[in-house]
This record gives structure tokens, sequence and C-alpha cells, in this order.
């Protein structure tokens, strides 16, 4: 197969995650309207996204395993089947317990399928420009913001939310299913051990690698990292809104970070591909926690796209540099389950914000105690990730 179709891979996986995590995300916009319309809860509500992250972490890790066993595009194709129908279900409930159950389980189990799967494929087929390339199947995330968000307001607008929620459902089998027939092995992934030295992985026990020291460094950073900016990004629309801002420009302010975060990434894996990889972790996530305190003195419009600027290329530059630390020190041959793993702790960062801010707010009426938390654990991200041994590849002991 021509070497030409990784980009292929690339525009697939970017696509892919755009739209898995852009509907998942979109509950953030959902929230509002939802609440208004049912009375539920907005702890209530945000708890399907906490439901959506824990299951997405352990949806992440076995996905990932399925991908390393039987190829990424069964996985995805999975995944996309299952997403448009969990939309459509949610968009049914006629309870929160329903609700949490559908949108909470189902969502998040569908849209883990994509982003591990799609980034270890995205490894295999490169060798020159890794970082660059995995940072832009994750740029899909950064994208989602910019489209998924504004479509749903304006789907909210035009009909009710759970209108929208279906017609999204629809435009996730639409988009997702043609896709992921395009998603194909790497050459050397799919004729056996080949050319990479790399069938380090492939007899090697799961438990010698979870137990390494740059395992558990990887999965630390990774689990604060998202811990930390998990709550401000899920309830930004939220804050916004009560400083003053219109429900409209304050979904803006989400794009804007989406926009920075594309823009994140690929300034990120190019400096990671050229000055390496760690030192460009640790910059971004002393970015990322000096954001989320500032977020404390904003309450204009403009200072809010100034900030967004700023926050958005920090979280969305550093997250795909995390697959590319997992592939250097454990090689191709697992990094499907490696990095699902990984993930799997991140989704566990990522579950504690949206509950906790909802609880925060319903609890203080503002959201200044979250941004003070989520600052902290930003530190605690920069503090593990210097902990982070050399970078070479991990000796690792066949069972």
């Amino acid at each position: 197969m021509s070497v030409s179709y990784r980009w292929v891979i690339v525009a697939a996986g970017a696509l892919m995650t755009c739209v898995a995590l852009g509907a998942m995300f979109s509950l953030a916009i959902f929230q509002g309207p939802i609440a208004t319309a049912t009375n539920w809860s907005h702890a209530g509500i945000a708890s399907a996204m906490t439901l959506n992250f824990l299951v997405m972490g352990l949806g992440g890790f076995l996905w990932g395993a399925a991908s390393d066993r039987f190829g990424p595009r069964i996985v995805v194709l999975t995944g996309a089947v299952l997403l448009g129908l969990a939309l459509v279900l949610a968009s049914r409930a006629g309870s929160l317990l329903q609700f949490q159950l559908t949108y909470g389980i189902l969502v998040g189990l569908a849209a883990s399928a994509f982003f591990a799967p799609m980034i270890a494929a995205t490894t295999a087929w490169f060798e020159e420009n890794r970082s660059l390339a995995v940072s832009l199947v994750s740029a899909g995330m950064g994208v989602a913001p910019m489209t998924v968000s504004p479509f749903a307001r304006w789907l909210i607008s035009a009909y009710d939310w759970q209108t929208a929620m279906m017609l999204i459902g629809f435009l996730a089998w639409i988009l997702l299913v043609p896709t992921a027939l395009l998603v194909r092995r790497a050459p050397a992934a799919a004729t056996g051990p080949a050319a990479d030295s790399a069938t380090e992985g492939a007899n090697v026990p799961l438990g010698q690698i979870f137990r390494s020291p740059q395992f558990l460094v990887l999965g630390g950073t990774f689990f604060a990292c998202c811990a930390a900016h998990s709550g401000p990004i899920f309830h930004m629309v939220s804050y916004a809104t009560i400083c003053g801002v219109a429900p409209m420009a304050a979904v803006s302010i989400y794009s804007v970070e989406g926009l920075a975060g594309l823009g994140g990434r690929l300034l990120y894996g190019t400096l990671a591909d050229r000055v390496g990889v760690k030192p460009v972790l640790v910059a971004g996530l002393l970015v990322q926690a000096a954001a989320l305190a500032t977020y404390l003195l904003v309450s204009q419009l403009s200072e809010f796209y100034a900030l967004a600027v700023i926050f958005g290329s920090a979280y969305g530059g550093v997250m795909p540099l995390y697959a590319v630390l997992a592939r250097e020190y454990f090689g191709p041959r697992v990094i499907g389950t490696v990095f699902g793993a990984a993930t799997m702790l991140s989704s566990i960062g990522m579950a504690f914000g949206p509950l906790a801010g909802g609880w925060i707010f319903d609890t203080f009426g503002n959201y200044s105690w979250l941004f003070i938390g989520s600052s902290m654990v930003g530190l605690g991200a920069v503090a593990i990730a210097l902990a982070f041994p050399p970078l070479r590849r991990i000796e690792l002991q066949p069972a």
C-alpha cells in the first residue's frame, strides 16, 4: 500500500475524533436547555458527562487492546454505529436516570472507540514527523468546538434539545460509518513482525509494563492534566453566561478554545519533533495551570477570548504528546493497549471536573473554587511530568 495513504489515515482520524468527541462534549451546550425543559439539576445532567469519562476510560483500554489484536477498522466501525444509536436513544430519554444511562454510558463507550485506536494506528504509519501526525489526528478534538458545538446550539434554537440530539446522532452515522471503512493497518503492522525491531511488547506481561516507572509517570501526568482542565472546559459556557456574556457569544468562547487548541496541536507537535517531547509537555502544562488561575480575573467577552487562546492552545497542544511518549517508551506492538490504559487514567481524571463543577455551582452559586482547584491540580501535573525517566525504550523481559 502506498506510503502516501498514511495521510488518509490522518484525515480519517481527525474527522472521526472531531465528530465523536464533539458529539460527546456537546453536552456542555445541551446542559442549560435540558435543565430548563426538564427541571433536572445541573449536577444531575453534568453527572452524565462524568459517566462518559469513566466509561470512556475503560472503553479506551478495551478498544485499544482490540485494535492491537483485530486492527483499527472493525473497532472504529463498531464505535460509529454505536455512537449514532446512543445519541438517538438519549434524545428520547424520559427521565434523568434514563438520560444518564444512555448518554453517560453508551455515548462514552462509543466515543472511546476512536481516540486511542486511531492515535495508535497513526503512530504505526509514521516514523518521521510522528508528533505532528498524531497532533493532526488529535486536532479533530480542537475542531469539534468550532463545528459540532455551534451546530448543536443552532439546532437547539431551531427545534428543541431532543430533536437536536437526535439529528446529531443521524449525522454521526452519515459521517463516521463511511470514514471508518477507509481505515487500514500500517503495512509493517499488517504483515507481521517486520522491520521495526518492535516485537518488544508482543509477548510481555502487561503487568510488567503497567508497573514500570515510564508508564506510572505517563499515566499520572495524563490523569492530573485532564483532571485540571475538564471542569473548566465543560462549565466554561455557563461561567461566561454568569459573567454577563450572551449565550451564543458564550458558545463562541468554547469555539475559540477549540481553534486555539487546533493551533496549539500543530505548534506543540512541530516543536516536539524538533526539540523533544518532554520539555514541550512540561512547558504546556505550566501554561495550562497559569491560565486556569487567570480565569478568576476575567469577566468581559474580549478577556474571555484572549484567555481562551492561551488556555486552548496549552491543553490542546499537550494532549497528543502522551501518545508519542507511549510509542517511544513501549514500541508499536502494544501501543493500542498501553495508550488505551493511559487514556483510561486520563478519562478518570476528566470525570472529576464536570461533576465537581456542577456541585460547586449548586453549592456556592459561582465557579471560583473550580478554577482555584483546577489550577492547583494543573501544577501537580507539572510536578509529575518532571519525573519522566530518560526517553529510551523500556527494557522488557518476555514472559
